[in-house]
């Protein structure tokens, strides 16, 4: 391999010349209009000769291109701090309390029904509750097409430009990457190539998600998301399991923030409140969820249980599954207080998905008293052990029929005890003290040389001679 040649003087000397005849221009722009800008003026302002602007830059049209490309450069390349302001910025403890603007991007938001969704409208609300100025980017704001095989979830088209727009209108101090879809991934290229600090989380085994539905390998999903992840300075995951799993991996500045639940909504079963399982044998087992391959719902429904197995949700593996299991009941997605008689009036929460990061549903079966039977993967692993609310089974494959059983033994006092533990607030708390705000005073000095590119590019531009 032949090594690079070393940049001679004379080259060094024609980048420096360039570089001081560029910045004449742009102390001429900010003193006058873009017709009135003459060689004549830009030669006495670099202190050239008006031969050496033009032998370098032959036309108007040549210098004004190099000018643009030469500002963006100088817009989206702040003054770098010291390692030390760096390293106080990302180690100083967040108040929680101090307002910010915060942008939050994702491809999972309203009107589709998961526990990201539910998480990220929660977390954002209790943000505003608490003064912050929110912001958030979201498919419903832009042209979307059906996700092939899951057509309830809409995928933004052409999002890079309007979030790179949404970025500069709002200015944020803050930026967080909810997911690592189209919108995620625009608003990751912004923040990289603008040298932002972001954070992001992890709410879907997205690799195990992809192998379950594809004929991919576990590692070209883990190759994908370690390259998404790997720029946020702070990776936010749902448990502490979760975290140890990433962390074998090889995922870095992983930080477990965990979720809530309204204790007022999601509540126990009330003497006068109707029983919408009025008429089915019990006891009953529920289980609440996307109906799609890998929330691995088949276990469940494949166990021997007395009673009744009941599913809530929609998802394109619901009908396969009510052709192959015709003694459960699918009565299709359920929301609000009709969703809360469903959790209220179960016997039994199953939760057999081994994809989720947490599973927020557990929570909310918690809060309405009814004990939790799970696998031991990420989310039940961690809360169920120690908590006289659920039961854990032996294994990722075997033990669920037991767990369903020694389940119906539980006090569900005990049981909504546990889940009073848990409050949206705190975990909001923890989202901002995970953030990474743009340092003083880089982040003021950048928003106003972005202002100060946007106001010179509106100026017209002359008419090639």
């Amino acid at each position: 391999m032949i090594p690079p040649s070393p940049i001679s003087l004379r080259d060094r000397q024609k980048a420096a010349t360039r570089e001081q005849i560029l910045r004449a221009v742009a102390r001429q722009l900010e003193a006058g209009a873009l017709d009135d800008l003459s060689f004549a003026d830009i030669a006495a302002e670099a202190g050239l000769g008006e031969r050496t602007v033009y032998r370098h830059y032959p036309t108007k049209e040549a210098l004004l291109g190099a000018f643009w490309a030469w500002l963006q450069v100088q817009t989206l390349t702040p003054a770098k701090p010291s390692p030390a302001r760096l390293r106080e910025a990302v180690m100083a403890p967040r108040d929680a309390q101090k307002p910010m603007r915060i942008l939050v991007a994702t491809d999972a938001w309203e009107p589709q029904v998961n526990g990201v969704v539910r998480t990220l409208t929660r977390v954002v609300q209790e943000l505003r509750d608490m003064g912050h100025i929110v912001d958030v980017v979201s498919p419903d704001q832009f042209k979307t097409f059906p996700l092939p095989t899951y057509p309830e979830i809409k995928v933004a088209l052409g999002a890079y430009e309007p979030v790179q727009e949404r970025f500069k209108a709002f200015e944020p101090e803050a930026i967080h990457i909810a997911t690592e879809g189209p919108i995620g991934l625009a608003a990751r290229r912004i923040c990289v190539e603008w040298k932002l600090p972001f954070t992001t989380s992890y709410h879907t085994r997205f690799p195990e998600y992809v192998s379950a539905r594809l004929p991919l390998p576990l590692a070209a999903g883990y190759a994908y998301m370690k390259w998404f992840h790997k720029p946020s300075g702070r990776l936010m995951v749902a448990t502490p399991t979760m975290r140890d799993e990433l962390s074998r991996h090889g995922f870095r500045n992983i930080s477990a923030w965990s979720r809530g639940v309204d204790t007022h909504i999601f509540r126990p079963r009330g003497p006068g409140d109707p029983d919408v399982y009025e008429g089915l044998a019990r006891p009953i087992f529920l289980c609440v969820g996307r109906v799609a391959v890998e929330k691995n719902i088949e276990a469940f429904l494949g166990i021997d249980l007395p009673g009744t197995k009941v599913v809530v949700g929609d998802g394109p593996q619901r009908e396969e599954l009510i052709e192959k299991y015709p003694e459960a009941v699918f009565p299709g997605a359920k929301f609000d207080a009709e969703l809360v008689s469903y959790f209220a009036g179960a016997d039994v929460f199953v939760f057999p998905s081994l994809t989720d990061t947490f599973g927020l549903v557990i929570l909310e079966a918690m809060a309405a008293g009814v004990p939790v039977a799970a696998y031991p993967a990420p989310g039940p692993i961690d809360i169920l052990p120690g908590s006289g609310a659920g039961v854990l089974a032996h294994s990722a494959t075997e033990g669920l029929r037991e767990a369903c059983l020694d389940a119906l033994k539980l006090d569900r006092k005990t049981v909504r005890a546990f889940a009073e533990g848990f409050s949206w607030r705190a975990c909001a708390e923890d989202f901002v003290r995970h953030l990474q705000p743009y340092p003083e005073p880089e982040k003021t000095r950048f928003w106003r040389k972005l202002r100060r590119l946007a106001r010179v590019r509106r100026r017209p531009r002359p008419a090639a001679a």
